[in-house]
């Protein structure tokens, strides 16, 4: 689907004309891996680390170096990444949900909605904190610089239960990261919890290296195992 939707399409101001490379030709043996366990926000269970420390290993006979290395200032992640989805303390939101004409609203949108006015920002706060996320993609940019992809998780734990976002929204924070710098990520499954539950890793490259992150995402897919049939 990737070539279909990558391009310019005329309606999408954000795009640019940004070719789409293939990730068949890819040359892993070029490339500098980090890969890190803990964001310092939220630690991740013993079983995710040992998923992505063996995502890592996996990769090191097929790059130029794998290094357990954590970008500076990612701690910050969580913080500017709730302080922009509250900013406006629920306006848009219930704009949205007005122009779909929702008349009642799902106890899951009702807490959106409590967390984002509880952490409404006046004006100024909103323009420090635009400052701040300008300053985290400055450094994360800058830690790209030794490195063409980084691993890591995707969640601090496996088997979210449906409903429950909300209650640890910090154990997002390792996708979060990504988000607030727009580069392209991968996930796929590299390993099991003790219940039988699929633990992904995240792949991340430079901007605009898809094709990256879809080469060494297939390349730990076929070193641990991949997707696998749940056993119902």
């Amino acid at each position: 689907m990737l070539p279909i939707i990558a391009g310019v399409d005329w309606r999408d101001p954000a795009i640019v004309p940004m070719p789409l490379g293939d990730a068949t030709k890819v040359d892993l043996k070029a490339l500098r891996v980090a890969f890190h366990t803990d964001n310092g926000i939220e630690t991740a269970t013993r079983e995710t680390i040992e998923t992505v420390k063996n995502a890592a290993r996996a990769l090191e006979a097929s790059v130029t170096a794998v290094e357990e290395a954590r970008p500076r200032d990612i701690e910050q992640t969580f913080e500017i990444y709730l302080g922009l989805f509250t900013a406006d303390g629920g306006a848009g939101l219930e704009e949205l949900l007005k122009m779909a004409g929702t008349k009642k609203v799902h106890p899951l949108m009702q807490r959106a909605l409590d967390l984002q006015r509880s952490h409404a920002k006046s004006m100024a706060a909103y323009g420090t904190l635009m400052g701040q996320w300008d300053a985290f993609r400055r450094s994360l940019l800058s830690f790209m610089e030794k490195f063409d992809v980084m691993v890591c998780p995707v969640c601090s734990f496996p088997g979210m239960a449906h409903g429950s976002t909300y209650d640890r929204l910090s154990a997002f924070s390792y996708t979060m990261t990504y988000n607030l710098t727009g580069w392209p990520a991968a996930v796929v499954r590299a390993g099991s919890s003790r219940a039988g539950l699929p633990i992904g890793v995240q792949i991340v490259a430079r901007p605009w290296r898809e094709d990256v992150a879809l080469a060494v995402a297939a390349k730990i897919e076929r070193a641990l195992g991949g997707y696998q049939r749940p056993p119902l």
